[in-house]
């Protein structure tokens, strides 16, 4: 079975290969090869440019288990490109991994967008600076919190804002944002009326917030409005010269299971360019940033690339004729339509769950499925579910398959170690012991490493968290600021690692020196060298063997599980309920499929 998944499995890449070189050709612009690029000439900056892409490219592949990108045959090796990603989930990780791919799969450079409050931040600052980075005051990151109370006397006029004891007049302006705690948004003011009264040029998207406004006076924070003219004009400027910019058009990293609004950033970039340079052929390529437990040590990671946008030129004159308003309107519509086909996006954490589980029951136990064809499932699920949510039959699935991740959770097992409960005591036993020994020699082996990198582990892990809690403070939109962790984690050990390692260095060759361990006609600075190098190879050796011990550590406890009598019986069941939800998973999406996906019957085969 698991030859056949891999066979179509190649023959369904194949195809795609085949249809990406015909797709390719017709993606870049007919004058692509007279087109000049900034971004794609060589030249000082160029050199620091990669040099500092590769040194993050090494942390990446200790950081990540696997990266995985998908569709960069669709990257336009030429000519003016915005990359708009999302979801923004994982901060300064996000730009630097986009960097990474498209620098080795097309061979592009990007200026990225990036908050200026973030230049300010050590090494990021200095980094981002390097890189040619173009940094944009956020209304967000002005905030602060406002003198009284707010709240809506009458929720049927969402948008008037009520003050108690407070300043609007002197404190707040036309242009600016309030905003909400918990995590309830902020919204634009379009009047100030008087000191106690403003209106809002949108409401608060989330019914919460006007139910949070409507109880009683809230606190508030407030930012003034900003000028990006000169941002731009940066832009505009690097557009024209064919190069390449990068943004997150939700306007700051989160971690939400679905995307935050789009600012209007991206859309006055792309139309304002082609307002000053009508032959400037601007391409939009979205980019989907699909993590598996972003903050998390070896976690995973797809890139999907999706179908460059080209900007409609009714649009464009829209824009120049004054219905700027409309005409951003609908390309962020196009961008977000676009991002929606390369990324994975639930409401709430829950469905997500569901989703994923559902994904894992729609397919025989065993058969180990590519990581980007698992983003596609998962995407095409949530495709499904939105569609089909209120159907009765998809609302009592949903349940089942709560239910069962809820069983798995008391058990303390995953869903694939459930098969245990087919095999004998005897059988367990033996797995058992077997897995115990093997784990206790990959320990002893990953020891040495995991002693010279324990400094390293625990300050990553202290300042990460710490980072977290700032940002979680400073955010309205965050839920745990899980999207800075790994970002912190990778940031501390580039510095720490190095300086760890010199430490280890220096004072081995001490010892050498000190107690005459090293042969007289060979210089001491030979061991320091030596040494420079055999203490990162056993550190990364013992990642490696770390990686494949916690597996085996993680299987131990279905085991010790199994093997208490009171349980069997409890995982005998939820192996008979796990194959009565495969089926009914399995039935509900051959049945709704070829309602959502038209080419489903054909697709299916890669999946099944």
């Amino acid at each position: 079975m698991q030859q056949d998944l891999e066979k179509k499995v190649r023959v369904s890449h194949h195809d795609e290969n085949a249809e990406a070189e015909d797709e390719k050709d017709s993606l870049l612009p007919e004058n692509a090869s007279k087109t000049r690029s900034i971004d794609t000439e060589v030249n000082f900056n160029s050199w620091i440019y990669d040099l500092i892409v590769w040194g993050f490219s090494v942390s990446f592949d200790i950081f990540f288990r696997e990266i995985r990108p998908r569709g960069a045959y669709r990257i336009p090796r030429h000519g003016p490109v915005i990359f708009v990603g999302a979801p923004h989930a994982n901060q300064f990780v996000d730009p630097m991994l986009l960097m990474r791919q498209i620098r080795a799969e097309a061979g592009r450079r990007i200026s990225f967008l990036i908050a200026e409050k973030s230049m300010r931040v050590p090494i990021v600052g200095s980094l981002a600076r390097a890189v040619s980075a173009i940094p944009v005051i956020r209304v967000q990151d002005l905030l602060v919190s406002g003198k009284g109370k707010v709240y809506i006397e009458n929720p049927e006029e969402p948008l008037r804002i009520k003050g108690k004891d407070t300043k609007f007049t002197t404190e707040c302006a036309e242009g600016g944002l309030i905003a909400l705690s918990k995590s309830l948004g902020s919204a634009e003011i379009v009047t100030i009326v008087s000191d106690d009264e403003l209106i809002l040029k949108k409401g608060f998207k989330s019914k919460d917030a006007i139910d949070f406004l409507t109880q009683e006076p809230r606190p508030y924070k407030r930012a003034p409005k900003v000028d990006q003219s000169q941002v731009y004009k940066e832009v505009f400027n690097r557009l024209n010269q064919g190069g390449c910019i990068g943004i997150f058009p939700e306007g700051g990293s989160h971690d939400r299971p679905d995307l935050l609004p789009l600012k209007a950033g991206v859309a006055i970039m792309a139309l304002g360019a082609l307002e000053h340079n009508p032959e400037c052929d601007i391409k939009i390529v979205p980019c989907g940033m699909n993590y598996f437990h972003p903050q998390k040590f070896r976690s995973r990671a797809v890139v999907e690339f999706g179908p460059p946008l080209s900007v409609p030129k009714e649009l464009v004159e829209m824009y120049k004729q004054g219905d700027k308003k409309d005409a951003i309107k609908q390309l962020l519509d196009m961008v977000h339509n676009a991002l929606l086909a390369v990324t994975v996006t639930c409401p709430d954490y829950d469905t997500l769950m569901a989703i994923q589980t559902a994904r894992r029951l729609y397919r025989p136990a065993h058969k180990k499925i590519p990581l980007s064809l698992v983003v596609e499932m998962n995407r095409r699920l949530v495709k499904g579910y939105t569609k089909y949510k209120d159907d009765p039959r998809i609302i009592h699935l949903r349940e089942s398959v709560a239910h069962y991740n809820k069983q798995l959770q008391n058990l303390g097992i995953l869903d694939h170690q459930v098969e245990y409960a087919t095999l004998s005591t005897s059988q367990i036993l033996g797995k058992l012991i077997y897995r115990s020994s093997k784990l206790i020699v990959l320990a002893l082996g990953a020891l040495p490493g995991a002693i010279l990198f324990a400094p390293v582990f625990y300050a990553t892990k202290k300042y990460s968290n710490k980072k977290a809690r700032e940002a979680l403070r400073a955010s309205t939109v965050k839920i745990a600021a899980r999207d800075v962790m790994a970002t912190w984690k990778i940031l501390v050990a580039m510095v720490l690692a190095p300086a760890l390692y010199w430490t280890y260095a220096l004072l081995a060759t001490w010892l050498i020196w000190r107690y005459d361990l090293f042969p007289e006609y060979r210089p001491v600075w030979l061991f320091t060298i030596g040494a420079m190098i055999v203490f990162p190879v056993i550190t990364f050796a013992a990642l490696r063997i770390g990686e494949v011990g916690m597996d085996i550590f993680k299987s131990l406890k279905p085991l010790v599980t199994c093997l208490n009598p009171s349980n069997l019986n409890s995982i005998a069941k939820l192996r008979i309920t796990r194959e009565e939800l495969s089926r009914e998973v399995t039935e509900m999406i051959n049945s709704l499929g070829p309602d959502v996906f038209p080419e489903f019957e054909a697709r299916k085969s890669i999946f099944w």
